[in-house]
């Protein structure tokens, strides 16, 4: 398994070698000593999820109050648009973000650190992926930023499907920005 830092400050991605033959494939999804050696403490995750979502599905843009959470992510099924935008005021990236394609090829772990926003969209008539996550959900720490949001113009590569009641009543990036520095102060 190979490591990559990729353009914004703290996000990684986890890189198995998948081993295929006739039969099919077997590959190691995780690997604690890997992520030990890349910064990560692997007894900190203490929850795994998994969602399932159709082509077009918006999921996001999510993120958490307080200490946020820091999360490996991996499409198990099929394909999706990853995104993750830096959300921490104090850091270089804040208000960036970066996309990639997560697929159940590549098999890659895409490690976000506390203090972003995530979301994704499913490619695939079937998208599966797996969250590891290092604090049990509070949803009083729960925060949305609009997936549409012309500020952070995310270019989502196919035309949006359904999304949920609240990740279409989210908020703007402007409002997170303000609680985030009201929060601060």
């Amino acid at each position: 398994m190979r490591v990559r830092r990729m353009e914004l400050e703290g996000v990684l991605l986890l890189e198995p070698t998948p081993h295929r033959d006739a039969r099919g494939f077997f590959t190691r999804t995780f690997d604690g000593a890997v992520a030990e050696s890349a910064g990560l403490r692997p007894a900190s995750f203490v929850q795994d999820s998994q969602s399932r979502s159709h082509r077009g599905v918006v999921r996001g843009l999510h993120g958490r109050s307080g200490a946020g959470e820091a999360k490996l992510v991996r499409c198990s099924f099929g394909a999706v648009y990853d995104v993750v935008v830096d959300a921490r005021p104090e850091s270089p990236t804040f208000g960036r973000s970066m996309s990639m394609r997560l697929d159940d090829q590549d098999m890659a772990h895409l490690y976000i650190p506390p203090g972003f926003l995530h979301g994704l969209q499913a490619l695939t008539e079937v998208a599966d992926v797996c969250y590891r996550i290092d604090r049990e959900h509070d949803p009083a720490e729960d925060l949305a930023v609009h997936y549409a949001d012309p500020e952070l113009g995310i270019p989502w590569p196919d035309d949006i499907g359904r999304v949920s009641a609240k990740d279409r009543d989210a908020g703007s990036w402007s409002e997170m920005c303000h609680l985030l520095r009201s929060r601060a102060a």
